[in-house]
């Protein structure tokens, strides 16, 4: 067979290599998501890379997304035609990295992932945080960001997860926060943040919410009703409890260490899916604990201590099937430990703490025959407890006291 001139293969050769070279060229990481991360490497301390972090891996000699074992911490968007890659996740190691956050980071257009969580950025968190619209996740907890929470936040319109949590954050949380609808997961706990709640009924799809450890007051807010998960403890906040009474798949909450008054109602102890309450160090000054016919408590701890609640102990809390752990400690309460209370005693009570009230007479049996198998206290009470019980370790009070109290009731 008669071969082709060797001059006609030539066109086609060179057609095939500037396609290949047209490929490589266009599916590179965009030039400016590359300066992007640039300035984000430069914006940190050289001193608080180590060799074995992350951003050391960040080589900027090779492409970020077609290199072997550089640019850890980074993920890429990949696309099906011949445009630039992108980047669309940064989700660095907890190493301690010294920084400030660049503006620049607004610049990332196609990022869904940022978390910075356990490091030590500084200063304020930028305005341009607001341009990645297609951003999900937003974790900058456990920082020493400071500041205010950005308004332009409220233009992440996908967000699922915000995480602001443990920085140096001031000011008030913005009232239009209930425009990211997408949220499930949104904690600003442990910062500087006063002024009031906002309503944050608007914010229908969220899990979890944790405002716990920061300067917020007033009363309780309305709440979004598919709320699982709750904290705001140590806050000053005031008011009574019943905003919560209508949040029917709350698993959990905390709101210790408040200015909360008022009653605990049975309708907070028999939320049908709530296993865990904390309403400790408050000026709460009864317990509604009563007997509801076919309504089953699926409620494991409860915790009131440092409160004022005052008069004999509910009797109604034996009826609460599923309570493990009881913490009445440093109230008001007086009058002797019902019998009932000894039924539960070793059996499904594990722990129980009745220290630092005006309790009187003597133990139920159970308290003396089970004493070795319950965690808990019965201290500083006004109780016959036998010295060489466990649970009456660190004594009684002195009849003087006890006098006292009897006669200012």
């Amino acid at each position: 067979m008669q071969s082709l001139p060797s001059f006609s293969l030539q066109p086609i050769i060179l057609t095939v290599f500037l396609l290949c070279i047209t490929t490589k060229v266009h599916s590179s990481t965009l030039g400016a998501d590359i300066e992007v991360l640039r300035l984000f490497k430069q914006s940190i301390d050289p001193v608080s890379i180590p060799a074995y972090s992350y951003i050391y891996s960040w080589d900027f000699s090779v492409d970020p997304c077609e290199s072997s074992g550089a640019f850890l911490g980074i993920l890429c968007k990949f696309p099906l035609d011949n445009s630039s890659i992108r980047i669309m996740a940064i989700d660095l190691d907890a190493i301690g990295y010294d920084g400030f956050l660049s503006p620049s980071i607004g610049n990332l257009s196609e990022l869904s992932t940022l978390s910075l969580g356990r490091n030590n950025f500084r200063g304020p968190i930028p305005e341009t945080i607001g341009n990645l619209q297609k951003l999900t996740r937003l974790s900058l907890a456990e920082n020493l960001f400071t500041g205010r929470i950005p308004p332009a936040i409220t233009k992440l319109k996908i967000l699922d997860t915000l995480d602001l949590s443990q920085n140096h954050l001031s000011g008030s949380i913005p009232t239009n926060i209930t425009i990211l609808r997408s949220l499930t997961h949104l904690s600003f706990a442990n910062n500087a943040l006063s002024g009031r709640i906002p309503d944050l009924t608007g914010l229908w799809q969220l899990n979890t919410l944790d405002l716990g450890n920061n300067q917020l007051h007033g009363n309780l807010p309305k709440l979004p009703l598919n709320l699982k998960i709750l904290s705001l403890k140590r806050n000053i906040l005031s008011g009574h409890l019943s905003p919560l009474k209508s949040l029917h798949h709350l698993t959990s909450f905390d709101v210790s260490d408040n200015r909360l008054s008022g009653i605990i109602g049975q309708e907070l102890l028999t939320l049908p899916m709530v296993t865990q309450i904390d309403v400790s160090v408050n000026q709460l000054t009864a317990i509604e604990a009563v007997r509801v016919p076919h309504r089953e408590s699926q409620l494991q701890e409860l915790d009131a201590h440092g409160n004022e609640l005052r008069g004999r102990l509910p009797i109604g809390l034996v009826s609460l099937e599923n309570l493990a752990v009881l913490d009445l400690s440093h109230n008001r309460f007086f009058g002797p430990i019902p019998r009932e209370y000894g039924s539960k005693v070793g059996t499904s009570w594990k722990t129980l703490f009745l220290a630092n009230n005006f309790l009187s007479g003597n133990l139920p049996p159970e308290f003396i025959s089970s004493a070795t198998t319950i965690r808990g206290s019965l201290a500083n009470n006004c109780l016959k407890c036998p010295a060489t019980n466990p649970l009456c370790r660190g004594g009684q009070k002195s009849n003087s006291e006890c006098v006292s109290q009897n006669a200012r009731r």
